[in-house]
């Protein structure tokens, strides 16, 4: 069984489906991204301009001292919060990009086989160690791909457990030095 040209132009059809899947998913992070900077943008030249009208009103040290205190801790959880929304923008594109890749090595893997089991039956005889070998060879590349891609996906939940303890840490030393700001704020009023 030689492959055919509509055998080609199946394998072609399947290509070129995979890398549309592999374009829409990066420019739907991309647009995600764009959406989420454009956003980002407009929210912080309003609040300076917020803070800047705050500060100019300003009539003692007293209220200097509450309004400069109050800064630091929302800009602080913005960035937290637009960091975990980065994050899972490019985690959700990482893992739909896994996703088709996964199903390609798939589908690959098993044309792979059904060209062993072709070719073992139709080898000449006293070929069978050579068959055998490779057999063995083409199971021992899919292990290690098996392999490799646990240990992907274990670094990857990793990654997002530390992400997370690295996030809950901010936030709580941001709180804990907005608190001491203002203590020393009302202790020098």
């Amino acid at each position: 069984m030689f492959p055919t040209p509509a055998q080609f132009a199946e394998l072609q059809k399947t290509q070129m489906d995979a890398l549309f899947a592999l374009s829409h998913t990066m420019f739907d992070a991309t647009e995600k991204l764009v959406d989420l900077n454009l956003a980002a943008a407009k929210a912080t030249m309003e609040e300076s301009a917020e803070k800047a009208a705050q500060l100019m009103s300003v009539k003692d040290v007293q209220e200097l001292v509450s309004v400069t205190g109050g800064l630091a801790q929302p800009s602080v959880e913005k960035f937290v919060s637009y960091s975990r929304t980065v994050y899972g923008i490019a985690s959700g594109a990482g893992a739909e990009v896994s996703r088709i890749v996964e199903t390609q090595i798939a589908d690959g893997n098993k044309k792979v086989a059904d060209l062993v089991e072709f070719a073992a039956k139709n080898a000449p005889a006293g070929s069978e160690p050579a068959m055998s070998m490779f057999k063995s060879a083409v199971a021992a590349a899919n292990t290690a791909y098996d392999t490799f891609s646990k240990a992907s996906k274990q670094a990857a939940d990793l990654v997002e457990s530390n992400m997370a303890a690295a996030t809950s840490a901010t936030m709580k030393a941001a709180a804990a030095a907005n608190d001491a700001v203002k203590v020393k704020g009302k202790k020098a009023a």
